[in-house]
C-alpha cells in the first residue's frame, strides 16, 4: 500500500513496538530520568522493565523527573518524510499534562515555511497512555482506508470528545509531585481503604469520584464502561496499568462480560506518564460518551 502519509506519535502512546511496526506508525521516545540518569522508553529490546521500575517508585526512594521533546526532535524526525514527498500527521500527547505538542506544533511551523507543498498537522488527542495510543490506532486506519493528512486530523479532532479515560490509583501523592492534582485532593485521597477515582478531561487531570477498596474501584471503571461505551463491537479498548496485570486482566474480563468489544489492549504503562501516576494504578480507555462532571 503506498501511505499518503506518514503518522508519528510519541513513546507515551503506550503501543508495543511490534504493533507499531506492523501499523507502520512512526514513534518517537520520550526520556525520562532515574536517579540521575537519562533513560530512553525504548532503551531495552520492547521497553523497559515495568516490575522492576515500579517496584523503585513504591519505595520512595527513587527519583523520577521527565521532560517534554524539544522542537529539533521534531524537526530531526519529520524532515526525512517530508525529504520523501510524504505529508506528515503527528498525534501526540495531550497539551494539558505536557509540552510536547507545543514543541511539535513549533517544529510543523518552521517546516511549513521550508515544504510549503506538503501538510504538516499536529493532533493533540487531550490524551495519555492509550487514551492517545487508541486514538493513533484510529488515525491508522483511517490513514489505511485511504484518507489524507488533513482528513485523518479532521476526524481526530472531531471524535476527541468522545475519548474516555478513567483510571484509579494506589497513591495521588505521584499526581500532586507532578502538579496534576491539588494538594487537598492528594491528602483526601490518601486516606485509608479510599481509593480515588480520577478521569481525563479536555486534557487535564480531575477527581470524579471515590471508592473504598479496590476491589470496588475496579468494579467501577467497569460500569463506567458499561454505562458510557458506544459501538464496542467496533473498537479496540485499552487497559493499562503499573505493575498489577491481575487486576488489569480482572478489568478486561468485567468489560467482556458487559459489553464485549473487537479486542482489549493490556500494556504496562510505559515510564513517563506512570511516574506521575504511580504503582498501583489501573486505567481504562475506550470512545463513548464522555459525560461532563
Amino acid at each position: 500500500m503506498i501511505m499518503s502519509f506518514a503518522l508519528f506519535t510519541d513513546s507515551c502512546s503506550n503501543l508495543p513496538m511490534a504493533m507499531l511496526r506492523d501499523r507502520d506508525i512512526r514513534a518517537i521516545p520520550l526520556t525520562y530520568t532515574l536517579d540521575g540518569t537519562e533513560h530512553s522508553r525504548w532503551d531495552a529490546a520492547d521497553g523497559f522493565d515495568g516490575a522492576a521500575f515500579y517496584s523503585a517508585l513504591a519505595t520512595g526512594k527513587h527519583e523520577v523527573h521527565t521532560s517534554m521533546v524539544n522542537t529539533a526532535v521534531f524537526l530531526d524526525a519529520f524532515t526525512p518524510a517530508l525529504q520523501a514527498g510524504l505529508d506528515v500527521l503527528y498525534v501526540g500527547i495531550s497539551s494539558g499534562i505536557s509540552g510536547t505538542h507545543a514543541a511539535a506544533e513549533a517544529a510543523a511551523a518552521l517546516l511549513r515555511e521550508r515544504f510549503p507543498q506538503r501538510e504538516i498537522l499536529a493532533a493533540d488527542t487531550h490524551g495519555a497512555s492509550l487514551g492517545e495510543g487508541i486514538t493513533v490506532l484510529e488515525a491508522a486506519r483511517l490513514r489505511d482506508a485511504g484518507l489524507s493528512a488533513r482528513e485523518v486530523w479532521q476526524a481526530l479532532m472531531a471524535r476527541r470528545a468522545s475519548l474516555c479515560q478513567h483510571f484509579v490509583v494506589d497513591d495521588l501523592m505521584f499526581l500532586r509531585r507532578g502538579g496534576r492534582v491539588s494538594a487537598t485532593a492528594a491528602i483526601v485521597g490518601t486516606l485509608v481503604g479510599i481509593r480515588p477515582l480520577l478521569r481525563g478531561d479536555q486534557g487535564r487531570i480531575v477527581q470524579e469520584g471515590k471508592c473504598r477498596g479496590r476491589r470496588r474501584a475496579l468494579e467501577a471503571l467497569g460500569d463506567i464502561y458499561r454505562r458510557d461505551v458506544r459501538s464496542p463491537g467496533d473498537q479496540t479498548v485499552g487497559i493499562a496499568h503499573a505493575d498489577c496485570e491481575k487486576d488489569a486482566l480482572y478489568l478486561r474480563q468485567l468489560l467482556m462480560d458487559a459489553a464485549p468489544c473487537r479486542d482489549v489492549l493490556v500494556q504496562c504503562y510505559e515510564p513517563v506518564t506512570g511516574s506521575h501516576v504511580g504503582p498501583g494504578t489501573v486505567a481504562l480507555f475506550f470512545w463513548g460518551e464522555n459525560r461532563p462532571l
